[in-house]
């Protein structure tokens, strides 16, 4: 086990005020054992890890970029803990929907994947997610995938199809551990109903190479030993996590839709390839809609784009962490307001302690934090931590400046920027976040708090009520403190 050292905060310390150490180390649930593992990464200090991105046939709604967030949130915990990361996400831009979709637009398929490729990462950047280290796309690795193919079918894994369509299929019973991700039988399973069946030798088989169409663009194509065709839904993801993670790799991660069969199928073609692949599955339970998963193709979908009207993305942001990856979400405006008050609350007392003590860095974690995100990133149990300090941090703000506060801000800050919620980091201070709206609006809230303080200075305290009362209907509150008044985005009730 590759064990970590971690400073606590305040709340751990030695009668010097100098943290104890304290010895973690993460564990994470591994889909394939069904268990949560200790986590040893291949290379000591590197971790590489692959998640499934879109496949961009329309712009991505909240239940795609919750995978997304979690994978961001494991990443800066590992990359808190000392860990170099390496995450790959790729994009599929060929596929059967993709061609669909774009013919019913009219638009070339290649025109209509980029522009749902630019909402991803858009909503990858509203949401504030790092940016993957590459996100390569399918279409620009047919070659490694011709290869991969090629080695198959040599090794007797795969056949080209008997009807002459072009089409090339894995053949599932070559493989005798085929289901071991999923926990299913060969036999119990239902037909891959991803190409013409007559070319198949099992109707389990599924496609790793789709024959070109005469119904189908002429540049949705590339050359192949078979004929011209486009690869297969699951070939794609074996080639590129092979060209930039290596034939073995620490964290295969998606949305526990993925495991069966596109994780299994990845899986089966890979080491049948004589490639181990992946040490650790891990998956994100789904974010669902009325009771459903949310679908593209039954329609009940909510748009990133369509979702952060409501909200603040960084309050989206919040919403989304505040559930176990593995717990499933049932999607409502109800929570998603409620979360965005609590997040509020957070931003409120950052910012009442900067005010009495200035900018903060280099806080350490508190212990109760570090170990819930150690134990298989128990968000809520880091949020739960992460609120407690704040309480203790709202007693100290009333006692004014201290060193207590600064360690305390210093903490908070440093739990925030691990789950990519600091208020006063990028890209929430950003050009285009509501953040950068701040210094205006405490401007004109200066200029009708200065009216107050001469109606009150007066004695005209019906008119001081006034100001105060139409400033509490645009949501802004103002408390009275021995330095004067202090105002903070009301909470919604």
């Amino acid at each position: 086990m590759l064990a970590r050292r971690c400073a606590c905060q305040t709340w751990s310390t030695a009668g010097d005020g100098s943290p104890y150490p304290c010895w973690v180390s993460l564990r994470l649930y591994d889909t394939a054992a069904r268990a949560v593992r200790d986590f040893e990464p291949l290379h000591e200090g590197k971790v590489g890890i692959y998640h499934c991105g879109l496949t961009v046939q329309g712009a991505p709604h909240i239940g795609h970029i919750r995978k997304e967030v979690v994978f961001d949130v494991l990443r800066r915990w590992l990359e808190r803990s000392g860990y170099e990361v390496t995450i790959i996400a790729n994009v599929t831009d060929i596929d059967d929907k993709i061609l669909v979709k774009s013919a019913e637009e009219g638009h070339p398929w290649w025109a209509h994947a980029y522009t749902n490729e630019r909402a991803l990462n858009a909503a990858y950047d509203a949401l504030g997610c790092i940016a993957p280290t590459y996100e390569p796309r399918a279409t620009g690795h047919i070659t490694e995938m011709v290869e991969l193919m090629a080695t198959l079918v040599e090794n007797g894994h795969a056949y080209p199809a008997a009807d002459g369509s072009g089409d090339v299929y894995f053949d599932v019973r070559s493989w005798p551990t085929y289901g071991e991700l999923s926990g299913q039988r060969i036999d119990e399973m239902e037909p891959a109903a991803d190409a013409d069946p007559r070319g198949k030798r099992d109707p389990r088989d599924f496609a790793l190479w789709k024959g070109h169409k005469p119904d189908e663009p002429e540049t949705a194509s590339w050359p192949s030993p078979w004929g011209r065709g486009r690869p297969g839904w699951h070939l794609e993801c074996s080639a590129m996590v092979g060209k930039y993670l290596g034939a073995e790799f620490d964290i295969h991660g998606g949305g526990i839709d993925l495991r069966f069969p596109h994780h299994e199928n990845e899986l089966a073609q890979s080491r049948a390839a004589g490639r181990p692949f992946a040490r650790w599955w891990m998956h994100n339970a789904m974010l669902n809609l009325g009771g459903s998963k949310m679908s593209k193709s039954v329609g009940n979908t909510m748009l990133v784009a369509e979702v952060v009207q409501q909200v603040r993305p960084v309050e989206l942001r919040y919403y989304l962490v505040s559930s176990h990856y593995r717990s499933v979400m049932d999607f409502s405006f109800e929570a998603l307001h409620e979360a965005a008050s609590a997040y509020r609350r957070i931003e409120g007392y950052v910012r009442r302690a900067t005010e009495v003590v200035g900018d903060v860095s280099g806080g350490m974690l508190c212990a109760e934090f570090a170990e819930a995100m150690d134990d298989d990133l128990a968000l809520p149990a880091a949020l739960a931590a992460l609120q407690g300090v704040i309480r203790e941090g709202n007693k100290l703000v009333l006692d004014g400046p201290s060193d207590a506060l600064r360690g305390n801000l210093a903490a908070v800050r440093a739990m925030l920027d691990v789950l990519g919620l600091d208020p006063r980091s990028a890209p929430w201070t950003s050009a285009g976040g509501s953040s950068d709206l701040l210094p205006v609006v405490d401007q004109l809230v200066a200029v009708a708090l200065q009216e107050r303080a001469e109606a009150r200075t007066r004695k005209d305290f019906a008119a001081a009520d006034r100001i105060r009362d139409r400033l509490a209907a645009a949501g802004i509150a103002v408390e009275d403190t021995p330095d004067g008044p202090r105002w903070t985005l009301a909470e919604e009730s």
